[in-house]
């Protein structure tokens, strides 16, 4: 199966944003792409390209926010030899390499003021000029850029030029929010699950168990696709068994009872800032609660009932891990097998 990034997902929210982008990608004009961390900016600015008129052009991205300020105006325009202490020969910028073609702003918003102004200039008057030049040359460039920060919150407060703002917005793909893609989780597991699956060689892709499968529906997602992709590879590649049904899900790779004195020190002063999985609201197993004896009218039932939920608590605790449950629960692994088969737990 093919490495390459894709877009997958079948949600309304999401078909309207690459609708909205494929319909601005031949139009020569700048496009503003916002979004979350991990929601696919640079596949959309990757799209803009390859449906535009220059598509056969340079595909060019700099990342603004792994630039220092000192350099970032040298990075996106060029200098001459001399122009500063160690350019000890000219160089050309980011807008020269993408001449005739798209280059790509990331985290547009942590551009600094200068360079914010000399930015205006190229996107309006299509002039760039090196650092230590003392002449303007042309480039022919389409600016896309992108942006997790709200830049009109950002103009009104003096901290991103207005002007620029409107050069750059002429069109803008706001990209939705994983946990807001209706129906897509499924299809995204699906295809990171059997894409890693290939990748290990397993002859067949067993698919997640039920009860991995509704964790992974809960998670709240902070780091969209990006973090979905990450837990459900990890969780793919760490399954020994490719026979059955993964079902042990680790969200929080940095979980663990060994932690550093310092980090479990300040887990317990800051137990927001580090919260385990299974503290998470969204991830919290089931309590296992007593019944309310004097409600009981069916013994059996009530046994079954409360025994269930010991299950799904421990299950939740081990993060679906079947071998760490049976040990917590003091039961050899085929009597565990069979309670959660009796319980309809298996997830198969």
């Amino acid at each position: 199966m093919k490495r390459e990034n894709q877009f997958v997902g079948e949600s309304g929210a999401f078909l309207d944003a690459v609708e909205k982008a494929s319909r601005a990608a031949p139009l020569d004009r700048p496009v503003l792409v916002v979004g979350e961390r991990g929601t696919g900016k640079e596949l959309i600015a990757e799209r803009l390209h390859r449906l535009s008129l220059r598509w056969d052009g340079p595909f060019i991205t700099l990342n603004c926010a792994a630039m220092p300020e000192t350099l970032i105006e040298a990075e996106l325009f060029g200098h001459e030899a001399g122009a500063f202490t160690g350019a000890t020969k000219a160089r050309a910028g980011r807008f020269e390499e993408a001449d005739g073609g798209t280059l790509f702003l990331d985290e547009l918003g942590t551009l600094s003021t200068g360079a914010q102004e000399r930015l205006l200039r190229a996107v309006e008057y299509g002039e760039i000029t090196r650092i230590g030049a003392s002449r303007p040359q042309r480039v022919d460039v389409r600016i896309v850029a992108a942006t997790n920060a709200d830049l009109p919150k950002m103009a009104q407060e003096k901290s991103f030029r207005a002007d620029l703002l409107d050069r750059l917005s002429f069109e803008v793909v706001t990209l939705p929010p994983l946990r807001v893609r209706e129906g897509d989780i499924p299809v995204l597991v699906d295809y990171f699950g059997r894409r890693m699956a290939a990748e290990l060689e397993w002859p067949s892709w067993p698919g997640f168990g039920r009860l991995a499968s509704e964790a992974l529906n809960r998670h709240e997602w902070p780091g969209n696709v990006r973090e979905l992709r990450n837990v459900v590879e990890r969780a793919v590649y760490q399954w020994n068994d490719h026979s059955i049904p993964v079902d042990h899900i680790v969200f929080d790779p940095f979980a663990s009872p060994w932690k550093p004195r310092e980090t479990a020190a300040k887990a317990e002063a800051e137990p927001e800032a580090l919260a385990a999985v299974e503290d998470q609201p969204a991830q919290s197993p089931p309590a296992a609660t007593e019944p309310a004896f004097h409600d009981v009218d069916d013994m059996k039932a009530a046994v079954e009932a409360f025994e269930k939920r010991i299950l799904e608590t421990a299950l939740a605790k081990s993060r679906y891990n079947q071998r760490q449950t049976a040990k917590a629960l003091n039961l050899t692994y085929d009597q565990l097998r069979h309670s959660l088969k009796r319980h309809d737990l298996l997830g198969t």
